[in-house]
């Protein structure tokens, strides 16, 4: 693996499944009360400049059941909150800490912060890109249908951070997507592009289209996100109208495989994006999917942090 996990194109299809197949191993140890220390005296800071309850919560458990020390950093609290330029930052936090992983809205930011870090950076969510998320939900994925090459994923909603990552992962292992957006919310090119470069590659079909209900048609896995992320709260009535008809329903999933799965990276507007009456039958996939960050992110922390 690269020194850090910054997006999802850092990941080989090998190394997409190293870190599943370990996360499998440390989900199986912890259900059976086995502890694996493998992080013992290691130091993990976490940086907050968006709120959190998953990632705060997975990666400071995480790094506890690892043997090492999680340390909750706000930028409220840090220098970089008053202007001290984020290489500087990235220089001292190096001398301290054994890894950083950072919650914040620019990507750019975060590649300054891991060029001028001698110690692993790990994206927990910028607005480009959610690596960590994705990873719990292809382990979830595979979990529930034991295989993901060949799979067909529907992603519906916002061209946004899930979309992107979402993109690049499931291509990268062999899996089939299609993308259903509204006029205006696509992806960045650069992941269309990538999108398309990976699924020739790969051999797989990538599509992107305006209609839900060609996108959802036969999928094994559905997936969908809130039509306005964090940071997007004044666009959320100029969201609600073009997403409107972007629903993850009962009607919309009749188009889907009998057995698909739905998944919801949370926190869910029910009755906005997803209705109650989906989520609630789905709730066990999308809740295993919410732990699953946890066993994800400490799969991610050893491969890093060991070296």
């Amino acid at each position: 693996m690269n020194k850090d996990l910054l997006r999802m194109d850092n990941l080989s299809k090998d190394e997409i499944l190293d870190i599943l197949n370990l996360a499998d191993q440390l989900k199986y140890e912890k259900k059976h009360g086995i502890e694996h220390p493998l992080l013992k005296g290691k130091s993990l800071g976490m940086i907050f400049e968006k709120s959190s309850t998953r990632t705060r919560v997975s990666f400071e458990v995480g790094m506890y059941e690892l043997g090492g020390n999680p340390l909750f950093l706000s930028s409220k609290d840090l220098q970089i909150g008053r202007g001290e330029p984020i290489q500087d930052t990235a220089r001292v936090l190096s001398r301290y800490l054994d890894g950083i992983m950072i919650r914040t809205f620019s990507q750019k930011g975060i590649e300054i912060l891991a060029e001028a870090s001698s110690i692993p950076i790990i994206n927990g969510l910028t607005d480009d890109e959610h690596p960590c998320q994705i990873l719990a939900d292809l382990m979830t994925i595979r979990e529930k249908k034991l295989i993901l090459d060949g799979l067909k994923v529907a992603y519906i909603g916002d061209g946004n951070n899930m979309c992107n990552s979402l993109i690049v992962g499931c291509l990268t292992l062999g899996m089939h997507i299609s993308i259903a957006n509204p006029q205006g919310y696509k992806p960045p090119k650069y992941y269309i592009d990538k999108g398309n470069e990976l699924a020739l590659k790969n051999n797989v079909s990538f599509t992107m289209t305006n209609l839900p209900k060609d996108a959802v048609k036969d999928a094994d896995v559905v997936i969908t996100d809130v039509w306005a992320s964090m940071g997007q709260e004044s666009e959320a009535q100029k969201r609600m109208i073009a997403f409107k008809g972007y629903q993850v329903n009962k009607e919309l999933m009749s188009l889907a495989k009998d057995d698909a799965l739905v998944l919801h990276c949370l926190p869910a507007h029910r009755e906005e994006e997803i209705t109650e009456e989906i989520l609630e039958a789905h709730a066990d996939e999308i809740f295993e999917e919410a732990e699953n960050r946890l066993h994800a992110q400490k799969a991610i922390l050893v491969k890093l942090l060991s070296k």
